[in-house]
């Protein structure tokens, strides 16, 4: 054949069958193509037939409603654990309380026996002072009996070697007349 340009071009004629670009046809009208597209459906038609898509809902259904469970098990378990958090500080801050209140308690009793230790400590030193006073005084009391004992003592003796030096038969008479006398006018 001749184009417009005057050259000759060679034309390949198709074989007979109907099949275009040389693919292979069964039966004469089905293709490749036509025949995967056939296969689709049929399967389709099978997997709509035994209700797989009824299945397949029922199991994810199914799986929605364990995860369902599972969210509320654990919304659940989240409240507990929330509950059981503010139980915890909850008498976390009463036992600081309760702490605080031992504390504050101690102290106060400590003040108290300090306090008392100091009264007694006083009292006790007041007594041992009292007590030191009244030997001190005892002490001077039983030192001037002694002392006034020795004294008269010393002048009864001073006395009789007087009366023994000084005074003779003469004298002795009349001083036994005088207290003859005093006594007879009592």
């Amino acid at each position: 054949m001749a184009n417009p340009h005057g050259e000759t071009t060679a034309t390949v004629e198709q074989p007979a069958g109907g099949a275009e670009h040389g693919e292979a046809a069964a039966f004469g009208v089905i293709t490749a193509p036509m025949f995967i597209a056939l296969a689709m459906i049929v399967v389709i038609a099978l997997i709509v037939w035994k209700k797989v898509p009824a299945a397949i809902g029922k199991a994810l259904d199914s799986k929605i409603d364990v995860i369902r469970n599972q969210l509320a098990e654990a919304e659940s378990l989240r409240k507990d654990a929330e509950a059981l958090k503010a139980e915890y500080e909850a008498k976390s801050k009463a036992a600081d309380k309760e702490a605080a209140t031992i504390v504050e308690r101690a102290r106060h009793e400590a003040e108290t026996i300090v306090s008392q230790a100091k009264e007694s400590a006083e009292a006790l030193v007041e007594r041992r002072q009292r007590m030191a006073e009244d030997k001190i005084a005892a002490e001077e009391r039983h030192a001037i009996e002694q002392l006034r004992a020795t004294a008269a003592e010393a002048a009864r003796e001073a006395a009789a070697r007087l009366i023994r030096d000084r005074v003779d038969e003469k004298a002795d008479e009349a001083l036994v007349g005088d207290a003859i006398r005093s006594i007879g006018s009592r």
